[in-house]
């Protein structure tokens, strides 16, 4: 094994551990609010502060790392975030856990910024691809698999929070003990939001609302499979499943945007996704395998918007816009998942179970009638110029140098 390859490995082994410990975080949160006998508007309040604090953390932890360096930058972020995971279970009130949730998002953001523009130093041109795709896999799979240790106490334990804790921690060991690689720049620069609409419409608008659904379907899942009655197992299949089903269910869907005109596919996609979501909001009973298959097709779609909507936007953009509109979608998709998990749980306030659903289905049917909208006033690219559909991970600014259209 070359010292590239070993470096590499293990740089993946700590993003196993940070998202399995943080998909942990995800359901586990949710169900101990419910729990505590937070209102569904609080627990849409807390979820709304990880995605504002991963906003925050990949707008302003760059310099940081840059200033103390990779290594220093990693432990300081995992022993904060390792330090706040218990600080969950020390003291629970509203305010306290907002503050924290915003603090655990933007040391996953730091964390994650690290990696990717290590990540970036280990490879050359030629593996990017490749390396893109296994890592975007080993999320899926690792958060996946997160959500599987549910089981092993109830929610009200200590214990859970724990090994979220130690996991965060252990995963500072594999990139300490890496050898050092050359390590790329850390945050890309970023175009304005002003001119990525002026490149793109449908590209800001697909991946703002993409933000939003992935959001929604991971923070707010787990109350509303509570809601229906599922048990703590239960729940974790479920988000297991969507999980990892919806990472297959994207591909396939990308895949098909290579033969056929991209906004077509993105058109099909979203009102399909509305469909299911409108199905599911006035169906009120369901049985357990047909709506984990409803709710996985659903999220599988949700997934590929923002790939979908990435690849859109580069058909019609100068290669050296490449890197900085690449940037600027991430942030729009992380402003998308600020927003709407904070307006669902208020849906859901007011309408129940029915609300959850509802602006999912919102967002789906406005995108889909907006890609319409844009095919009336642009003609879709040439087939031969148009660039292919690749799995993308929806984490920082420093993970767009990985995607090898850039």
């Amino acid at each position: 094994m070359s010292r590239l390859n070993a470096s590499t490995i293990y740089l993946l082994i700590s993003v196993m551990l940070v998202w399995a410990a943080n998909g942990l975080c995800f359901t586990l949160l949710a169900l101990r609010m419910s729990i505590e006998g937070f209102d569904t508007t609080d627990i849409g309040l807390v979820t709304t502060g990880y995605f504002f604090g991963q906003l925050l953390g990949a707008i302003f932890f760059g310099k940081i790392i840059e200033r103390v360096g990779h290594v220093r930058a990693f432990a300081a972020f995992a022993s904060l975030l390792s330090a706040s995971v218990i600080g969950y279970v020390f003291y629970i009130d509203l305010l306290f856990w907002v503050c924290i949730r915003i603090v655990h998002g933007m040391c996953v953001a730091g964390l994650l910024m690290v990696v990717e523009s290590w990540l970036n130093g280990s490879v050359s041109n030629k593996g990017r691809g490749r390396l893109l795709a296994l890592y975007t896999i080993i999320q899926s799979v690792s958060m996946s698999m997160g959500q599987q240790l549910l089981n092993l106490e109830e929610p009200t334990s200590f214990i859970l929070f724990a090994i979220a804790s130690i996991c965060f921690s252990l995963a500072l060991l594999p990139l300490v003990l890496s050898r050092s690689v050359t390590v790329a720049e850390v945050v890309p620069s970023r175009l304005k939001l002003k001119e990525l609409i002026k490149v793109s419409p449908l590209g800001v608008l697909g991946s703002m609302g993409s933000g939003a659904l992935v959001s929604i379907l991971i923070g707010l899942s787990p109350i509303y499979l509570e809601n229906i009655g599922l048990s703590v197992s239960e729940i974790a299949l479920f988000m297991s499943v969507i999980i990892f089903g919806g990472l297959i269910v994207q591909y396939i869907v990308g895949r098909a945007s290579d033969i056929f005109d991209r906004r077509t596919i993105i058109t099909a996609a979203v009102f399909l996704g509305g469909g299911l979501c409108l199905i599911m909001t006035l169906i009120s009973s369901f049985n357990l395998w047909v709506l984990l298959g409803l709710i996985t097709v659903y999220g599988g779609i949700a997934f590929a918007i923002y790939p979908l909507s990435v690849a859109h936007a580069n058909d019609f953009l100068d290669p050296d816009d490449l890197v900085p509109a690449s940037a600027g979608l991430i942030m729009a998709m992380a402003l998308g998942a600020t927003i709407g998990p904070l307006i669902t749980t208020i849906c859901m306030e007011y309408f129940g179970n029915t609300g959850f659903f509802s602006l999912s289905g919102v967002i789906c049917f406005i995108t889909g009638c907006f890609a319409i909208f844009r095919m009336t006033r642009r003609p879709a690219p040439d087939m031969s110029d148009q660039g292919p559909y690749i799995l993308l991970s929806r984490t920082t600014p420093a993970s767009v140098e990985l995607d090898p259209r850039t």
